[in-house]
């Protein structure tokens, strides 16, 4: 059976002509339902053309720079591997069959996550042939369930946030409510609009994309299985770049359809009149202040001896003080014992605190306990690789090599730090190991980012850490209620902290809590990289007014001497 495939049919438009930028297959590839054949540039935007059918390109009608309009057929595909009409059913002369190609690369990445397609890019622009597999969609958990899609709901949760206190500024607007339905909406549409900038990225810079799950056969050799389509790749260098899924607990009840994932989080269209958030680490403080802001009524459970334990204790209490005034409870030192369904279709958390028995009730409970690397399918006992203690993670060098040299493994796999930044640069020194530009990973500057309200960031050693380590620490601190930005936009909170070695004078770490704080990060993790002191840091000229000015008084303040504190 052939298919015509056509603009009209196989692609969002306004009906108006589009110009072709992109062919994806040569005549005679094999393609699966939903493959992009062609990649095209309409009024609105890139337009990205799919197949709708599986089987081999019998003809195309189309070249690069073309313009074409609806109804213009722009390929051909044969889909005879497809099942015959039910009238001709045949179950044993009938059985679809499967179609096989196979590819030859220089290198294979299976996962397209941000450590995954940002090491696809940078070996082709290297000259290497690259293949990516790719179970899901592009972008990985960050592009489309973690990083964007939450930051997203943090935007939103800003906007409301903005509009109830705009009498403030002087500007009066009615009642603001929340639709979560245009929230979840308009979270979609960004990464949708991500995905698809991926897609073409991957297109512009030749790497070959393969849709499905792909599972070791040997140390070379990867077959991937989508719908009827069976791929076997082949390549001298593989990467493992598989990320990772959320992390459970053995708690009773933790299967009830009132606990949810922070996946299942981000689709929800309607919101519950309460939540308890079990778990207070990055994730689970990020959702409970979004919660909270859209007027949720939010417990958090954590079982250490405070949330976000990563940080500085004067972090920490900045953010808990923050989180007092939402509404948010928080309840640390305390373990889930239980989840029981009530009568009225809500939940009651049993936890144990302080020796005693304590018991939440909410419309829902939000499990944020962490996430473990995935390694499941890929077919890995073939290879006898070597996994990190407790079987957390693959064991990687500084170079990120597996104990097979030519095997290399990046991101959350790797259990090392679940960053999609490190992931990104972790493929970055995989590729240039692997094409002849011989480097190592550094961790020892990492900035990390916390979208709370207000937001986090660090790196480098805290102020707790420098002083474990026996450093000899010299510490600069400035309020943001001191800064003239963070003054007319209302938003005063918070503080910056800058860590110095004394003996040097270096800047050996950062912690910034209040507004831009993820922004601001970006400027000590230069200075730490470069080892510039705090008196370097000082002698720059900062922009007025801006919330930068706080790191350059933080630096004032390590010398004893900032101007505008008293």
């Amino acid at each position: 059976m052939l298919f015509d495939i056509k603009l009209s049919t196989a692609a969002p438009t306004s009906g108006k002509p589009v110009k072709i930028l992109k062919v994806h297959h040569q005549l005679g590839a094999v393609v699966t339902e939903g493959d992009v054949l062609f990649d095209a540039e309409g009024e609105k935007g890139t337009v990205v053309i799919k197949t709708a059918a599986s089987g081999v390109i019998q003809s195309l009608s189309v070249e690069e720079g073309a313009t074409v309009s609806a109804d213009t057929v722009l390929a051909t595909i044969d889909g005879q591997q497809q099942p015959p009409a039910p009238s001709d059913f045949n179950y044993f002369g009938n059985l679809v069959k499967a179609v096989k190609q196979e590819l030859d690369s220089d290198i294979a990445i299976i996962g397209g996550g941000p450590g995954g397609y940002v090491s696809a890019i940078k070996a082709a622009q290297m000259g290497a042939k690259v293949v990516l597999i790719e179970k899901d969609a592009l972008g990985g958990t960050c592009l489309n369930r973690g990083c964007i899609p939450t930051k997203s709901f943090v935007r939103s949760a800003q906007v409301l946030n903005t509009v109830k206190h705009s009498g403030t500024f002087g500007v009066v607007t009615a009642d603001a409510v929340v639709d979560m339905k245009r929230v979840v909406e308009h979270k979609n549409t960004a990464v949708s609009q991500l995905t698809c900038g991926i897609k073409h990225l991957l297109s512009r810079n030749g790497v070959t994309v393969v849709s499905g799950i792909g599972m070791f056969q040997d140390d070379h050799t990867i077959m991937v299985k989508h719908k009827n389509v069976e791929t076997t790749v082949k390549a001298k260098n593989i990467i493992i770049a598989t990320g990772s899924r959320p992390a459970q607990l053995p708690i009773p009840g933790i299967d009830l359809d009132q606990v949810i994932t922070s996946d299942q989080a981000l689709q929800l269209e309607k919101l519950p009149r309460s939540m308890v958030i079990i778990g207070g680490g990055v994730i689970g403080m990020e959702f409970a202040f979004i919660f909270a802001n859209f007027g949720v009524e939010v417990s958090v459970v954590e079982a250490l001896d405070q949330c976000l334990v990563a940080c500085d204790e004067d972090i920490c209490a900045e953010n808990a003080r923050h989180a007092a005034s939402r509404g948010i409870r928080i309840f640390t030192n305390a373990k889930v014992n239980e989840i029981v369904k009530t009568e009225t279709g809500e939940c009651l958390v049993a936890f144990a605190q302080d020796q005693a028995t304590k018991y939440i009730a909410a419309e829902l409970v939000l499990l944020s306990v962490g996430r473990k690397p995935y390694t499941e399918g890929l077919g890995l006992e073939q290879l006898a690789l070597t996994f990190n203690e407790h079987n957390r993670g693959i064991a990687v060098n500084d170079k990120m090599q597996t104990n097979i040299p030519h095997i290399y493994a990046i991101g959350d796999v790797t259990n090392k730090l679940q960053l999609a930044h490190i992931a990104s640069h972790q493929g970055l020194v995989a590729i240039r190991n692997i094409l002849g530009e011989p480097c190592k990973m550094d961790y020892s500057v990492v900035p990390s980012a916390i979208f709370t309200d207000p937001e986090i960031a660090t790196v480098g050693m805290c102020e707790k850490s420098a002083k474990q380590a026996g450093v000899d620490v010299a510490v600069g601190k400035f309020p943001f209620m001191a800064n003239g930005k963070a003054l007319t936009y209302g938003e005063t909170d918070g503080f910056i902290k800058l860590v110095t070695d004394k003996t040097t004078g270096k800047i050996i770490g950062g912690s910034v809590i209040g507004l831009h704080a993820t922004d601001l990060i970006a400027e000590i993790a230069l200075a730490i990289q470069n080892g510039l002191t705090a008196k370097q840091l000082s002698e720059t000229i900062h922009a007025h007014p801006t919330t930068a000015e706080v790191i350059l008084e933080a630096a004032l303040a390590v010398q004893g001497r900032a101007i505008h504190l008293a």
